[in-house]
């Protein structure tokens, strides 16, 4: 099995005594990592097929009976159940059982929305739980043929894999234009060239359809098809409610109410403005990225490929950035990520922010940064010198070049 970050931090929390909540979108490959650190006696229960899914809705103690009936082993028995929030229910009987016996039984949640248990008031079992997320590939796990380039500037984001992965077997390498055009998703970064689209396509069309109808109430079925096409080609650009209102035919609390249902759904997040900025003129709407950029191009009525993305590669390359580095830091725990927009057209593209301070990056297509591409940069670093020591253009120049005492331009591949 092909290594992922996750693994052995999963390998060591699973080992504590409690309950294990997994989430994430659908296809970033939970259930196969999960039974990949299970012994071969867990019992797996997978709610996404229907027959399963209906004899839980109607009697959630079978849980309870089927967990009772299973032999005792030592360090417990471990039950996994797949597509966990489609049956809210279960999550009382597992914390039945849990109380009764924190160590007869081992149990690992897992969803691919988390909809249903915010609107149910789900028992997400605190004091006896560990959360997990999982998300599509990063470039640890997914390499290049290009060769990092060592250079002397603090990192822009330090991320390698934990010393207790040893060394992994990493997914196979991509150049820049396929990770632009398909995405990360592990499923559709195995399958050949030939059957990619189709299961981007499928995705958006199949999958989410299903999930969509499944987790909510849609009134309007044809409306919330022209929203998610919109949302998708907007991705990476600030919510206007009013005007996405006006174009897809929906009043606006009905607009947010399916932005939070692509949160909910581990479909997107919205990326915050910067708002520690003494400037007066600041723009604090939110932006929102899709989860994935492959099935960003599909949910937007594209056919994915390398032609498509160079069309206007700028906004792809921009939104692969801040994708890249928002799942390092949900992954580490260790920041949050902005962006700064004033009135007057001034620009960070995004903001890492955590207790050692802030780090400000560009993004520009080009291959020859210049500094004339720091100047905003700049005004940042110049704002806050007591917490922002250096700025980062991430680009396509061959090599890290200084443009300045406080800004480094990087290659892609030297993220």
């Amino acid at each position: 099995m092909l290594n992922r970050w996750a693994e052995p931090l999963w390998r060591r929390k699973f080992a504590a005594p409690y309950v294990h909540i997994v989430f994430g979108a659908r296809q970033t490959g939970k259930s196969t990592l999960i039974q990949g650190l299970l012994p071969s006696h867990a019992v797996h229960l997978d709610l996404s097929a229907p027959k399963i899914r209906a004899r839980f809705l109607n009697n959630p103690d079978d849980l309870i009976r089927l967990c009772r009936a299973l032999p005792q082993r030592a360090g417990g028995s471990w039950v996994f159940v797949d597509e966990a929030q489609s049956v809210p229910a279960l999550f009382d009987a597992v914390q039945h059982l849990y109380d009764g016996d924190k160590k007869r039984w081992r149990f690992i949640l897992c969803g691919s929305s988390a909809r249903k248990l915010r609107k149910t008031g789900a028992n997400l079992l605190p004091g006896r739980s560990f959360l997990h997320r999982l998300f599509p590939l990063t470039m640890v796990e997914r390499p290049t043929d290009e060769v990092p380039t060592r250079f002397d500037a603090p990192p822009v984001l330090s991320f390698a894999w934990p010393h207790a992965q040893g060394h992994p077997k990493r997914f196979a390498k991509a150049d820049l234009a396929t990770r632009l055009a398909y995405g990360e998703l592990p499923g559709v970064v195995t399958a050949g060239d030939t059957v990619r689209v189709e299961m981007l396509v499928a995705y958006a069309q199949l999958h989410l359809e299903e999930e969509i109808r499944r987790e909510a109430i849609i009134k309007d079925w044809p409306a919330f098809v022209r929203f998610l096409r919109f949302a998708a080609v907007e991705s990476g650009q600030m919510l206007n409610y009013h005007n996405i209102s006006k174009e897809v035919g929906l009043s606006v609390p009905t607009i947010k109410s399916h932005y939070q249902l692509l949160e909910d759904m581990f479909l997107g997040f919205r990326l915050p403005a910067y708002s520690g900025s003494a400037r007066k003129n600041l723009l604090s709407t939110d932006r929102f990225l899709f989860f994935d950029l492959g099935i960003r191009h599909a949910a937007a009525g594209l056919r994915p490929s390398p032609d498509i993305v160079m069309a206007n590669p700028g906004p792809i390359f921009e939104q692969w950035v801040g994708l890249e580095l928002w799942k390092r830091l949900q992954y580490l725990g260790a920041g949050t990520l902005h962006y700064l927009r004033t009135y007057d057209g001034s620009e960070v593209d995004f903001i890492i922010q955590s207790q050692s301070g802030l780090v400000p990056v560009e993004v520009k297509w080009t291959e020859h940064p210049s500094l004339s591409d720091a100047r905003h940069l700049l005004a940042f670093l110049a704002e806050n010198p007591k917490r922002a020591h250096h700025g980062y253009i991430i680009c396509r120049c061959p090599h890290p070049l200084r443009l300045h005492d406080k800004v480094t331009a990087l290659p892609w591949f030297c993220l």
